[in-house]
Formats: structure tokens, sequence, C-alpha cells
């Protein structure tokens, strides 16, 4: 009986954590959308000489900047590189979560960015989204979760069985 009640609330629990799996790619999406917002900011200058001077080539640019025997644009060139390095990245992950849901999801569990990530889930307040989505990735999670630990168990308790059972060894005593 007691099996059965824990079976319930292992279910009900990472069911409860399922539904939250939409909200948080939600969350690390609108994050990504900001910062790439604010780097296209910082870098729209150096953009508007590179589109002026190298025919739109950031890296052109960047590469002009650390040739020059001026330090100060050689220094610059290392600020700037660092500004297109990370907007290249907020870009490409900018289109990994604006995919289908399961290729978003799937970068947001093995791809993400840690930074990014860590700041979605200090900003983030847990809600209980009724939505399909979040229905379907908690009944998902809640279910898989579930049947991971039933094969656990079972295995376990099976090793064990199989460990203690006394063995025959097919001779007959007469």
């Amino acid at each position: 009986m007691a099996r059965g009640y824990f079976r319930i609330l292992v279910f009900a629990c990472t069911l409860m954590v399922g539904v939250q799996f939409p909200a948080v790619m939600d969350q690390y999406r609108k994050r990504v959308d900001a910062h790439f917002r604010e780097i296209s900011i910082n870098l729209s200058g150096f953009q508007q000489t590179a589109d002026r001077y190298f025919d739109g080539s950031l890296e052109a640019l960047i590469s002009h900047y650390k040739k020059s025997p001026d330090p100060v644009f050689a220094q610059d060139a290392q600020s700037v590189e660092q500004l297109h390095r990370r907007c290249q990245m907020l870009s490409a992950q900018q289109s990994a979560m604006s995919g289908p849901w399961y290729r978003a999801g799937f970068h947001l569990l093995f791809f993400h960015n840690d930074e990014i990530l860590a700041e979605t889930f200090d900003q983030y307040s847990y809600t209980v989204p009724l939505s399909p989505r979040a229905i379907a990735w908690g009944l998902g999670a809640a279910f898989f979760v579930s049947l991971l630990l039933e094969l656990i168990v079972i295995g376990i308790f099976k090793g064990f069985w199989l460990a203690v059972k006394p063995r025959h060894s097919g001779a007959l005593c007469i």
C-alpha cells in the first residue's frame, strides 16, 4: 500500500516539475532575445563602420583594428571581437530556441548557455500553467520518471532475489 502511495507521490511531483519546463523555455528564449538586442545595439556603430569601409564584414574591421599601429585600436579590436563572438553565440541560441518545441527543448536541456540559464533560474517564478504543451511535458516527464524508477526498483529486487535464492545443483537426492 505504501508503495502505491509512493508511486503516486513520485508521479505528482514529477508532473509538477514537468509542467514548469515550457515556462523555463519561454523565459530562456526571452532572455536570449533581450541579450541579443542589447549586443546588437552595442555593435551597431562598429557594424556601420564595417558596412562603410569593409563591405559589412566585422571580421575585416577587427582584423584592421588588430593590425593598426595605434595601441588604442589594437586594444579595441579585442573588445569588438568579444562583442562579435557573443553576438554570434546569441544569434545561434536564438535560432535554436525559435525552432519547433521539441528541438528547442532538446537544445535547452543539452546545448544551453550556462550564464543565461542561470539568469533564467535566478529570476524564475514558479507557475502551474495549464496549457496543452505544459500538460504534455508534465505528463511525459511524470510517466518517464515513474517508469524509470519502477524499472530500477524491480531490477534491484530481482537482483536481490537472485542473490538470496537457494540454488539447486540438479542432482537428485535418494
